[in-house]
């Protein structure tokens, strides 16, 4: 088998096993932020630092044997406040689509029509941002930061096992003191076949981990959701299509150390390492989300959903699709990628969420 062949396979299993998770435990990040502002409730934002943390250690060990080719990872950016405006426009965006761009996959793939609805959004987001890539190019420039860094560790001339431990140590104390006081697990019955969210963080952040060995990067989808809406603007209209610049940009130009393969590629509907690293994650989640409601025999389509329902997924979606490319990457990637290894681009991002998750659901309780 080629190793580009691995990859593929690679990605393809820890998409289901992702897809799998997520449906049965109903781990959503798009909920961590969310359920703070509209029900105050702080669970799935535990659960959420549980799978950071948890990731931060899988990362640092896997860093320390030597087990990453690249650290921090290619297409991580340097720092600017356009991922904080990224992260906010991409909080407002989660909110309404009821889901993440992750979240949006193991729902769909469980016959959730309002996340296909997201999901499309996501694909009209991607394409719009075609539209104003040269304005913005120009306009981000001018964002930068001053600062070459692109880690915390790095900032302070820290190594990352030092600043790794600073928070881990006392992060173990405080889930201790959850653990004791029951707030790992919801009060009332688990349905059948259910995965505690705690279980399903962990082991989402050991995927992350296997994935981020094999590929050099964390997981992350969102270059190939342009790529999907590349293909098809260039098959309805490939003269207009043919004249954006976006879809000629290289996202990611490395070579692997431990290799010398050369790792290229971008938002253009080809088959190059952008692809090979994110596409086969998507198809996971959703076919590995469809089984495990298949083998409940709770996978249906409900067709009834109130149209302002699904045009709020629509632009949701729209929104997140916008944010992912103006901030750098989408929660996924920021979260479960850079967040572990403290990228100051992560951080910025994350920072944006929050106003975003609240403006989101201000306006999601006037609009359902």
């Amino acid at each position: 088998m080629a190793a580009s062949e691995y990859i593929y396979a690679e990605g393809l299993t820890v998409g289901i096993l992702a897809g799998f998770l997520m449906h049965r435990s109903g781990f959503c990040l798009a909920g961590a932020f969310r359920d703070i502002f509209l029900f105050r409730d702080g669970f799935m934002a535990r659960i959420l630092l549980l799978t950071v943390v948890a990731s931060m250690l899988l990362f640092e060990t896997a860093r320390r044997l030597g087990l990453l080719a690249f650290y921090p990872f290619p297409l991580l950016g340097s720092p600017s406040a356009a991922q904080l405006l990224g992260g906010a426009v991409f909080g407002v965006g989660m909110v309404l689509a009821g889901g993440c761009v992750v979240g949006t996959l193991f729902k769909m793939g469980a016959g959730h029509l309002p996340a296909a609805s997201a999901f499309l959004g996501l694909l009209a987001g991607s394409a719009a941002y075609a539209e104003i890539h040269p304005a913005w190019s120009a306009v981000r420039s001018a964002l930068d930061l001053p600062s070459r860094a692109r880690t915390v560790p790095q900032l302070l001339g820290l190594s990352p096992g030092v600043a790794v431990a600073f928070l881990v140590l006392p992060a173990s104390v405080l889930f201790l003191r959850w653990y004791r006081d029951g707030k790992w697990r919801r009060h009332g019955e688990e349905p059948r076949g259910y995965v505690p969210p705690w279980a399903a963080g962990i082991g989402l952040a050991a995927l992350g981990a296997v994935h981020y060995v094999f590929t050099g990067m964390p997981v992350g989808i969102t270059t190939s959701y342009a790529k999907i809406a590349g293909w098809v603007e260039s098959v309805v209209a490939p003269g207009h299509f043919a004249s954006l610049s976006f879809f000629r940009s290289v996202a990611l130009d490395a070579v692997n150390p431990a290799t010398g393969e050369v790792l290229r590629g971008g938002p253009a509907p080809v088959l190059d390492a952008v692809a090979a690293v994110q596409l086969p994650v998507i198809a996971g989640v959703i076919l590995g989300s469809a089984l495990s409601a298949v083998l409940l025999k709770e996978f249906r389509v409900y067709r009834n959903v109130p149209l302002p329902q699904l045009l709020a997924a629509f632009a949701g979606g729209a929104l997140m699709g916008v944010a992912s490319r103006v901030g750098g990457g989408c929660n996924v990637w920021h979260l479960l990628g850079g967040l572990p290894i403290l990228a100051l681009p992560s951080l910025l991002f994350v920072a944006g969420l929050f106003p975003g998750a609240w403006a989101g659901g201000r306006l999601l309780s006037k609009i359902l």
